[in-house]
C-alpha cells in the first residue's frame, strides 16, 4: 500500500517548484486549479504533495525538470521520516532494502514482516550487505518497503532511487566529517583527470581503488563513467563499518558485480586481490587545530606504493600539507614525494570545494609512475583558486592535466590555462616554500585578452579624450560655471519646516518598505534603494527585485516617481534624486516627493540641496540619532522665481559633473588594465 502523501507549505512548494516563494502566492492567485489545501496548522498552511506535483507536470510551471519533480517530492517526505527515526538509520533501512529488491529483483510492496526476513536472510545470509540492518527493526524495515517502491518508481530503477537517497543525504541530517561532501564539480574534475576509460584494459575492464572511501562517492563516480559498470572491480576501505556497508551496497546497485566488489571495513585494502589501474581518494578530514600535515603526505605516500607502471592516482587533500609552506619535517616528506618522480600535477583548489566545511582549504595532487619521458623530472602546478570551479574551468584543468599525462614538456605542445610545468630541481631549490606556479600560465600571457590589452587602453585613452572634449565644448558653448552667487543682503528669509511644506501640499512623504532579503534578486527588473545607495556605499543597481513577485507581496506599496527625492537618516543623513523613477525604496530609507503644482513650489534639485545643508539632520559624533526629524528641519522659504534660477545653477553642475565622471570612468579603465597587464608582466612602458 502506498505511503501517506507528503504535507508540502508554500516554502516547501517554492524549493520544489525551484522558485521564489512569492511565485507560488502568485500561483494560487492566477490559476484556479492550483491544489486547494488540505490543513491549517497555527500559521501554516499545508497542501497534498501528489496533487501539487501533478499539476506542476501537467502545467510546466517552475524551473524543476517533469523527471526531477518525483524525487524531490520523495525527499521531502524523507526529511520528515530523518526527523522521526534518525537520518542514519533512515539511509541505512531505505538503502538496504533498495539493494534487496535489486538482488533478487522482486517488488518490496505488500510483504509481511516474516516474508521480508525470510528474503533477506537468503540473499544476504553472510551479512555482507543488509542483513543487520533490515533484521534489527522488522517492523521498520515492512514499513520502509512502500517508501523503497516510490523511490524506485520515481527514478526507474534501485540503483537511481539509491543515488538520489545519497545526493540528498545532508539534506537529510547525515553529516559529519567522515560523510563525503565533495561539491559536483570537483567530482566531475576528479573523474575527468582520472580518465577511467583511458587507463581500461583492452577488453573494457577497469580496476578501481579507494582507500578511504566514505560513502562511496568517488568509485561510484568513476564507475559510473564506464560504458558498461559491470566491467569494473573495485577495492575500497573504510574505517566506519556502517559506512563501509552503505558503500558495498552503493557499488553493488551502481552495477559493479558482487564477486568483482570488496571493501574492507578498516584502513588496509585487499589490493593482492587485483591489480589496481586507477586510485581516487580524498584524505580523511581533520580539524585544523589537530591536523597533522605531515601524516597527510604520509598517506600518500603509502598510497605512491599502490601504482603499477603507467597506473595514476588521484587524490584530494588539506591545502595547508600538498600546497602551502611547510617546516623542516613536513618538507623533507613532500620534497621526498617530488623527488620520487611520482607527482604528476599539483593543483591549489578554489574555496567551496568541500561546501560543508567552506574553511576547509583542499588541493588535488596527481600521481603517475613510469610517466612519458618528456614529463620526467618535470611537475605541472596550476592553481585555479581565485576562479568558480564551474563546468569550463574544470574541462579546461582536466584538459591541461591530461595532456600533460599524455605529451610532457616540448616545444610546440599544449599550454596549459591554469599553471606551469616546473622543474623538480627548481622546487627543491625552494624547499618547503608554497606549491604555486611561479608566474601567469603561458596560455593568460598568449591570450586574446592580454594581447588586446595595450589597445584596450588605447581605446579607453581615445574615449578619454572624447570625453575631455565633449566636456570642453560644453564649457566653450555655456562659458565657466558662473551662478552669480552674492551674499544675501536684507531681511533674512522665512524659514519653514519639512512638515510644514508637507501639510501645505508642496511635498509629498512617500514610505519606504520593508523588503525581505530572501525577495531580492539580482536578475530582477527593479533596482532597490535603500540607505547605502543614497549614501554612496553600494550601486544603483546592485540590489533589485523581481516585478511580479513585488506586486504580489508588497501589493500596498509605490515605486519612485521621476524626480523623488529618497533620502535616509542613518547611520547618516543622505539624499539622492531618482531622475528615472520605477524604482523600490526600502526601509528606513524614505522618499519627499515635490508637488510641481503647488503654490510656490520647490523642485527635486533645490529641496535635496537645502536639506544636505540643513545641520539639523546631521548626526552628532557618538549620537544615536540625528538631532531632529526631518519634517522638523527648517528650511529658507526661497521665492518661485530664485528656486528657478537656483535649480539652473544646480542642473548645469549637475551635467557638467556628468562629463567629468565620463572622464572619471575612462581613467578606472586605464588604472585597471594598467594593474593587470604590470602584475603579470605583459605590458611595458616604452622608452624615450
Amino acid at each position: 500500500m502506498p505511503s501517506s502523501p507528503p504535507l508540502l507549505s508554500l516554502s516547501d512548494i517554492a524549493t520544489l517548484a525551484r522558485v521564489q516563494r512569492p511565485v507560488v502566492s502568485t500561483w494560487r492567485r492566477r490559476y484556479p486549479d492550483f491544489p486547494a489545501p488540505v490543513a491549517e496548522r497555527g500559521n501554516r498552511t499545508w497542501f497534498d504533495g501528489r496533487a501539487v506535483a501533478d499539476w506542476l507536470t501537467t502545467t510546466g510551471l517552475g524551473n524543476t525538470p517533469a523527471d526531477e519533480i518525483g524525487p524531490e517530492l520523495v525527499a521531502h517526505g524523507l526529511v520528515r521520516l530523518a526527523e522521526e527515526i534518525g537520518a542514519q538509520r533512515l539511509v541505512s533501512v531505505l538503502g538496504s532494502l533498495l539493494c534487496l529488491h535489486h538482488m533478487d529483483e522482486k517488488p518490496l510492496s505488500g510483504t509481511t514482516e516474516d516474508a521480508l526476513l525470510a528474503r533477506v536472510e537468503r540473499m544476504d545470509s553472510d551479512d555482507e550487505f543488509f542483513l543487520r540492518e533490515l533484521s534489527e527493526d522488522p517492523a521498520l524495515s515492512a514499513r520502509l518497503a512502500p517508501l523503497a517502491e516510490e523511490l524506485i518508481e520515481a527514478a526507474y530503477t534501485p540503483g537511481g532511487a539509491h543515488e538520489h537517497l545519497m545526493a540528498d543525504r545532508h539534506r537529510l541530517g547525515l553529516t559529519g566529517p567522515d560523510t563525503g561532501s565533495l561539491s559536483p564539480e570537483l567530482r566531475n574534475l576528479i573523474v575527468r583527470v582520472s580518465d577511467p576509460l583511458g587507463h581500461a584494459s583492452p577488453d573494457g575492464n577497469l580496476t578501481v581503488a579507494d582507500p578511504h572511501a566514505l560513502c562511496g562517492d568517488l568509485l561510484r563516480d568513476v564507475v559510473a563513467a564506464l560504458d558498461d559498470p559491470s566491467d569494473s572491480t573495485v577495492l575500497a576501505a573504510e574505517e566506519r563499518a556502517e559506512l563501509a556497508r552503505l558503500t558495498r551496497r552503493r557499488l553493488i546497485l551502481a552495477g559493479v558485480p558482487e564477486l568483482d566488489l570488496d571493501v574492507q571495513a578498516g584502513d588496509e585494502l585487499e589490493e593482492r586481490l587485483a591489480d589496481l589501474d586507477l586510485i581516487v581518494t580524498t584524505l580523511p578530514y581533520q580539524a585544523g587545530e589537530s591536523r597533522s600535515r605531515a601524516q597527510a603526505l604520509e598517506k600518500i605516500e603509502e598510497l605512491s606504493v599502490l601504482l603499477r607502471p603507467g597506473r595514476t592516482a588521484v587524490v584530494v587533500g588539506p591545502a595547508d600539507a600538498l600546497v602551502g609552506e611547510l617546516d623542516a619535517h613536513e618538507a623533507q616528506i613532500r620534497s621526498r614525494l617530488l623527488r620520487s618522480k611520482l607527482v604528476e600535477s599539483v593543483t591549489t583548489l578554489p574555496g567551496g570545494a568541500d561546501p560543508y566545511r567552506p574553511g576547509y582549504g583542499c588541493a588535488l595532487w596527481t600521481l603517475r609512475r613510469d610517466p612519458v619521458p618528456s614529463a620526467v623530472g618535470w611537475v605541472l602546478i596550476s592553481d585555479i583558486g581565485a576562479r568558480s570551479l564551474d563546468s569550463g574551468v574544470g574541462e579546461a584543468l582536466a584538459e591541461d592535466i591530461l595532456l600533460w599525462r599524455a605529451e610532457g614538456h616540448h616545444l610546440g605542445g599544449h599550454d596549459p590555462r591554469y599553471g606551469l610545468p616546473v622543474r623538480i630541481e627548481d622546487l627543491e631549490k625552494r624547499f618547503g616554500d608554497a606549491l604555486v606556479p611561479p608566474g601567469p600560465p603561458v596560455s593568460r600571457t598568449l591570450s586574446r585578452t592580454v594581447r588586446d590589452r595595450p589597445a584596450l587602453i588605447a581605446e579607453a585613452e581615445a574615449r578619454l579624450s572624447e570625453a575631455a572634449g565633449r566636456a570642453r565644448s560644453h564649457e566653450d558653448a555655456r562659458g565657466p560655471l558662473r551662478g552669480g552667487l552674492v551674499r544675501r543682503v536684507g531681511p533674512a528669509l522665512e524659514r519653514v519646516t519639512v512638515g510644514t511644506l508637507i501639510r501645505q501640499g508642496r511635498v509629498v512623504p512617500v514610505k519606504g518598505h520593508r523588503i525581505a532579503p530572501e525577495h531580492i534578486d539580482p536578475r530582477g527588473q527593479l533596482d532597490v534603494l535603500g540607505p547605502n545607495e543614497v549614501l554612496g556605499r553600494a550601486p544603483r543597481d546592485g540590489r533589485r527585485i523581481d516585478r511580479l513577485v513585488f506586486a504580489a507581496e508588497y501589493p500596498h506599496a509605490d515605486l519612485t516617481e521621476p524626480g523623488d527625492v529618497v533620502y535616509t537618516t542613518g547611520p547618516e543623513f543622505g539624499a539622492m534624486i531618482d531622475h528615472e523613477g520605477a524604482s523600490v525604496v526600502s526601509f528606513p530609507a524614505r522618499i519627499l516627493r515635490v508637488n510641481r503644482e503647488a503654490r510656490r513650489a520647490l523642485t527635486p534639485r533645490v529641496l535635496t540641496l537645502l536639506l544636505e545643508g540643513a545641520s539639523s539632520v546631521q548626526r552628532p559624533s557618538g549620537a544615536v540619532r540625528s538631532a531632529r526629524g526631518v519634517s522638523e528641519v527648517a528650511l529658507p522659504d526661497l521665492h518661485p522665481e530664485e528656486v528657478a534660477r537656483l535649480d539652473a545653477v544646480l542642473a548645469e553642475a549637475e551635467r557638467r559633473r556628468t562629463l567629468l565622471d565620463e572622464q572619471y570612468a575612462e581613467l578606472d579603465t586605464i588604472r585597471r588594465l594598467s594593474a593587470a597587464g604590470f602584475s603579470d608582466g605583459t605590458l611595458a612602458v616604452p622608452t624615450n
